[in-house]
């Protein structure tokens, strides 16, 4: 089968033809003006690939806040797991007051284009390490958790219902990989309806006393940018999926790129970062790291849009 271009002729499996056929009608959504690549010959040869090796090859490692879910909505910001937590059924006054004064000091650090990721490291363990004692302080209790969740503003993105529900559908694994507070992004999915048997989360999960009120923080604390090592001490939680060898990794930090350390053996990976905040001192670094970069866009329709032609088998083998 050939294209027929004016004066040439290519064959359809060039990688002109496969260009045409993602963008212009595979992927429509890839024209989209918030979709930056740096290299879209490896992102069509990349998607390419894996849709001939299909659905059965492929799994999906994401971050949570501000990549699953909305990074804001009609102009005001959207908690995340950590800030849904500032309830007045949780915690008082003086405990809010004080984790605002925490991300005001460390937030610009996290997003600092200027700065080293081994020099924010410490930094980033400093800010969850005293969130997390202010949280224990104020002896939370399990059973307001819910409560919390939908009386806050919490959102997924757009199309969250497609993903969630079309990975289901395919047996695609999902791996949640959060510094988030696992508990309460667990709540955020399942109050969404599409806590599906297909996801696993990795996470910061409270340990609550036999009364059900927060005592401590279990296991190794995950931060932005240590989720390599998080990765790779989770090789063994992974193992169900190594032999998928297409990922396909989403995130909104620069710290997220490192989530998929601790599968091996991986034939494609894909990268999807949300570049949310700081567009213009970020960019550079964002589109020379990830794949696809996706400018203030508070939808699933790339991933979406990739998966969906992934799983399709109109032109597999």
């Amino acid at each position: 089968m050939i294209y027929h271009i004016p004066w040439i002729y290519t064959p359809v499996r060039t990688v002109l033809a496969i260009w045409h056929q993602l963008t212009k009608s595979e992927i429509p959504e890839l024209a989209k003006c918030s979709v930056l690549m740096r290299e879209r010959g490896r992102v069509e040869e990349t998607i390419h690939s894996m849709q001939r090796a299909g659905a059965g090859s492929l799994q999906v490692i994401s971050d949570f806040d501000m990549t699953l879910t909305r990074f804001a909505h009609n102009g005001m910001r959207v908690p995340t797991t950590h800030n849904i937590l500032d309830n007045r059924l949780l915690i008082n006054e003086d405990c809010t007051k004080k984790m605002k004064e925490l991300l005001n000091t460390y937030y610009p650090i996290e997003i600092d284009a200027g700065r080293s990721t081994e020099e924010k490291l410490p930094l980033m363990v400093e800010w969850w390490t005293k969130v997390h004692e202010l949280l224990i302080d104020q002896r939370i209790r399990k059973d307001m958790l819910a409560r919390a969740v939908k009386e806050s503003s919490a959102m997924l993105r757009e199309g969250y219902k497609v993903f969630f529900d079309h990975l289901a559908e395919h047996h695609i694994p999902l791996l949640i990989f959060s510094a988030g507070v696992g508990d309460v992004l667990e709540e955020v999915i399942r109050q969404n309806h599409v806590f599906h048997p297909n996801i696993n989360i990795i996470s910061n999960y409270m340990d609550f006393d036999h009364t059900g009120v927060l005592q401590a923080f279990k296991g190794q604390l995950i931060h932005t940018f240590n989720k390599r090592q998080g990765a790779l001490s989770h090789a063994a939680h992974l193992r169900q999926v190594q032999d998928r060898p297409n990922v396909l990794l989403l995130g909104d930090s620069l710290g997220d790129l490192t989530m998929a350390d601790g599968v091996t053996d991986t034939h494609n990976i894909l990268t999807i970062g949300f570049l949310n905040d700081q567009v213009e001192e970020r960019k550079e670094s964002y589109i020379n790291s990830f794949d696809i970069v996706l400018v203030k866009d508070e939808t699933m329709d790339i991933p979406n849009a990739i998966v969906k032609y992934v799983t399709s088998s109109r032109y597999s083998k």
